[in-house]
């Protein structure tokens, strides 16, 4: 505020751009007179000497006569704008010339005016409107480099659609996020990055009706294939609409480990509680079945008792086996290449995948990412992912990929098969313990691996598409961004 009124209270200079000195003093004249105002007023008759000037910013106020020897004061205009010139120009001639007018308006002259129709009143109100029509000008001008600014440095993508929700324009941010450049983004619909189809109706039904899209979360797929957890908010205007997608992928697989950690915490709770419960009167019967198999000489007794003592030794092995899927893993972390932990686990499967006739494509960084590992546990764990994968895919018609990525101080790990997929009801209890869709499965392995790979601090996320595939994408910290927090 204090900077406006110091602009607003600074004496304005003025340059009049004429090379003939008695037509500057008539001009100049018309201004001094110009009641309860004072300018300081200078003259330039030269052409380059009076550009300098306006690329400078020496002056408030431009006069500007049509011609200037070789050149015109519409070729000075033309060149000042091109050159990013804000300071208001008023052009001068000897005469009037509607073509003259017209031609130094639409280049970004303020007024026109003809000299020998100037009077005091014509050029008051003409300095008048040119200085408040910059003043105007340049905060609009600061205002938009603002929040260009503001658009081109957001994190979120920003973006402007027409009605259609077309991309007519969008900032860097769309690279980092989705993978797109500016140029292949603006070939799209809103709409195709969408990966549902409901989803997808549902964006353009309320574009249709012109109504306000806020917060809503939906998967997005980038120019890779991968997908995208994020926040889209899409505000139709008149003629276009603009809105915001913000990036929650990271939250959302925190959320999800933090999920997992929790459902897994209470599932081990509830089994030490039933294990505690079930052992007593377990034990009970075991030593009962020991002193009747003394008493009991029959054969039919004793054939009955071996039955009864060999389940009872079953049941305590699951809940052993439950146990120790529920409690929180034992393990000696030392620094590993995670490739040759990968290494050992492919060769422990090579068998499996040769029998069934599977074609194994595995990709791995040049450099050696370490981690900070169990090595024996966290290959059992791999294994157990890469076996289910193997036996989820068809006999000659499998393919396993198995690729390790660099990725912001983290190894991501993806384990991808062609396989039978898994519903969407059924990945959320994935890791439960006995949960499993095979027919002879105790359903105690994934969660024994996740029980392992939380140990590790590793986050584990899993997409499936049934009778298409599953990727496991497990993201490891590396050895090093370990240390730097311990």
């Amino acid at each position: 505020m204090i900077d406006t009124m110091q602009s607003i209270n600074k004496l304005k200079k003025i340059l009049i751009v004429d090379d003939d000195e008695d037509d500057f003093i008539i001009t100049s004249e018309y201004i001094k007179h110009i009641p309860g105002v004072s300018y300081i007023i200078e003259w330039c008759p030269k052409y380059d000497l009076a550009l300098e000037h306006m690329l400078d910013g020496d002056y408030d106020l431009y006069f500007v006569d049509y011609r200037l020897g070789g050149k015109s004061g519409v070729d000075l205009l033309k060149e000042a704008l091109m050159n990013n010139c804000e300071d208001p120009i008023i052009l001068l001639t000897g005469k009037g010339n509607y073509l003259v007018d017209i031609e130094a308006m639409q280049l970004g002259a303020v007024d026109y005016l003809v000299k020998t129709e100037l009077t005091i009143e014509k050029v008051e109100r003409s300095i008048r409107y040119a200085l408040e029509h910059s003043a105007a000008m340049k905060a609009l001008k600061a205002n938009e480099r603002k929040y260009r600014s503001i658009f081109e440095k957001s994190k979120d993508v920003v973006f402007i659609t027409d009605e259609l929700l077309n991309f007519s324009d969008v900032n860097d941010a769309v690279h980092q996020l989705l993978g797109y450049t500016k140029e292949e983004i603006l070939q799209l619909n809103l709409t195709d990055l969408i990966e549902q189809a409901q989803h997808k109706n549902f964006l353009i039904q309320l574009s249709q009706l012109h109504k306000e899209l806020n917060d809503w979360e939906v998967i997005l797929n980038t120019k890779t294939g991968e997908k995208k957890s994020c926040i889209l908010t899409v505000t139709p205007e008149q003629g276009y609409a603009q809105g915001i997608i913000h990036d929650i992928t990271n939250l959302k697989k925190i959320e999800k480990a933090t999920l997992q950690a929790e459902k897994l915490a209470a599932a081990g709770r509830l089994v030490r509680t039933l294990a505690h419960e079930v052992r007593n009167p377990l034990n009970n019967i075991t030593l009962s079945i020991e002193q009747m198999q003394q008493e009991l000489k029959d054969d039919t007794s004793q054939l009955y008792l071996d039955i009864v003592q060999r389940n009872s030794k079953r049941i305590n092995s699951l809940i052993t086996e439950l146990l120790d899927t529920s409690r929180p893993s034992e393990i000696e972390l030392e620094e590993h290449v995670l490739q040759a932990i990968l290494d050992d686990v492919i060769a422990t499967a090579v068998d499996s995948l040769t029998l069934k006739r599977i074609k194994l494509y595995v990709s791995y960084p040049d450099e050696h990412l370490i981690i900070k590992a169990d090595r024996e546990k966290l290959r059992m764990a791999l294994l157990n992912i890469v076996v289910n994968a193997i036996e989820a895919m068809e006999e000659n018609k499998g393919n396993l990929y198995i690729s390790i990525f660099h990725v912001n101080g983290q190894a991501v790990l993806n384990i991808r098969d062609n396989g039978c997929g898994i519903s969407e009801e059924n990945i959320s209890r994935l890791f439960e313990p006995f949960f499993t869709q095979k027919r002879n499965g105790m359903g105690l392995g994934l969660a024994f691996t996740l029980n392992i790979l939380q140990s590790h601090k590793a986050i584990i996320d899993v997409n499936s598409v049934e009778n298409a595939g599953t990727t496991f994408i497990i993201t490891f910290p590396l050895a090093d961004m370990l240390t730097a927090h311990e």
